[in-house]
């Protein structure tokens, strides 16, 4: 059980470091709009975006489910 929880630990790590990364990327395209090829911008968005539900989805199996 404990290996299973650093292992999602360890998965939600390197995911939040990788939405980080895209955040990064996307925000330097966007300000460079003359060159920006919009297909690629719009795939980093959605992938950005699949992070993101991966991210809240190991965060909601981590999290204990009895508070009390």
């Amino acid at each position: 059980m404990l290996k299973d929880r650093d292992s999602l630990l360890g998965q939600l790590h390197e995911l939040r470091s990788e939405h980080r990364d895209l955040d990064t990327i996307i925000s330097r395209l966007t300000q460079e709009s003359s060159q920006t090829d919009q297909l690629h911008l719009q795939r980093l968005k959605k992938r950005k975006l699949l992070l993101r539900d991966r991210i809240a989805w190991l965060e909601s199996h981590l999290i204990p489910d009895d508070i009390a």
